[in-house]
């Protein structure tokens, strides 16, 4: 649940204080980009 005024505004990701802010992944919408990906690593392709 995103509690953050600027989160719900325009996205953690665009807030000046996006690399300061210790609760981007609590009140934030914040996810980790393995996370966004449903938490598996993308498959490496074989030469």
């Amino acid at each position: 649940m995103t509690l953050c005024p600027v989160a719900l505004a325009v996205g953690c990701k665009k807030c000046p204080m996006f690399s300061a802010c210790p609760l981007k992944g609590v009140i934030g919408d914040y996810k980790k980009p393995d996370e966004a990906q449903g938490g598996k690593p993308a498959p490496k392709p074989k030469n």
